[in-house]
């Protein structure tokens, strides 16, 4: 979700919208292709989580109001998305199979376990719920005390899992502009084996552990009238300390709306593929969109 911040000036983002696409800088390299994506559905919108199956054909995706859907991407010859198939949304819904209230609703992160588990982080309260398929009921795991500091619009945007299951969460912002703690739950405890440095102004906003092993950070960085920037950062899990990472890409502002969610995979040809989709807010004026990006090794 954008925070509030960026609502403020959605009157002079529609005056100028126009002017901004007609002028936007060129992607950085990598550059693959950028879907725009439309559904006559009215829980369509607010896109914030992502991911991808391993061969780049199928998707599950959740809103920042506690819906979900799941469908097939459908791509030419170069791997550019022609098409996407997308199933009705349905509400994600707690142990109970009530859907969350309005102060509980802000999904954010999305993770999808080796065995089709699902997880859910919120930033309000600041938790994460587990799934044991789509569509199902969901369990809260636990919430230890750094997750009750954290403030409802700088929570756990950030969402991953690995290969033999650990959760990784990292929080939008931080007290006193300090580096990101991320978060690991394993064998049914959370601890922070490292902390991820802040570099300028951007934001961890998504995140997705590649087919290597290793953490993709989305991060962004909102300059007002011109829009987004989005960086792509790459971490190692055996990282200790404060670990800057190793950039892949960052675009310049207006280049993207406002990207939210990632994930990794690799095509066909053993090319490594970032797809990233972003949160219109549920303003016409913003793009709801899959943006693709060939990564390095």
């Amino acid at each position: 979700m954008c925070r509030r911040a960026c609502l403020g000036i959605a009157a002079g983002l529609v005056l100028i919208a126009g002017l901004e696409r007609s002028t936007s800088p060129a992607p950085p390299p990598g550059f693959l292709g950028a879907y725009a994506w439309s559904v006559a559905d009215p829980l369509f919108g607010g896109m914030s989580g992502l991911e991808i199956s391993a061969d780049g054909n199928h998707f599950v995706a959740i809103t920042d109001r506690s819906n979900a859907t799941r469908g097939a991407l459908q791509r030419d010859a170069e791997g550019r998305i022609t098409r996407i198939s997308a199933a009705p949304f349905e509400p994600l819904t707690d142990a109970t199979g009530a859907v969350f209230p309005t102060e509980r609703n802000d999904s954010e992160g999305l993770a999808i376990g080796t065995n089709g588990r699902m997880f859910v982080s919120f930033e309000g309260p600041a938790r994460v719920q587990s799934y044991a398929r789509f569509g199902g009921t969901s369990q809260q795991l636990p919430i230890p005390d750094a997750f009750l500091l954290m403030t409802k619009n700088s929570a756990l945007e950030s969402l991953a899992v690995g290969a033999d299951d650990t959760l990784y969460t990292v929080p939008e912002n931080t007290p006193q502009n300090g580096p990101f703690p991320l978060f690991q739950f394993r064998q049914g405890q959370w601890n922070s084996p490292f902390r991820i440095a802040r570099i300028g102004n951007f934001l961890p906003v998504g995140a997705d552990i590649g087919p290597e092993g290793r953490l993709y950070l989305l991060e962004r960085q909102f300059r007002g009238l011109a829009g987004f920037a989005s960086r792509l950062r790459r971490f190692d899990l055996n990282a200790s300390g404060e670990a800057i990472g190793l950039v892949l890409l960052q675009t310049a502002p207006g280049v993207h709306d406002n990207l939210e969610g990632v994930a990794v995979w690799r095509d066909a040809e053993g090319r490594l593929t970032a797809s990233m989709v972003s949160d219109n807010n549920f303003m016409g004026f913003l793009a709801t969109e899959i943006v693709e990006y060939r990564l390095p090794d």
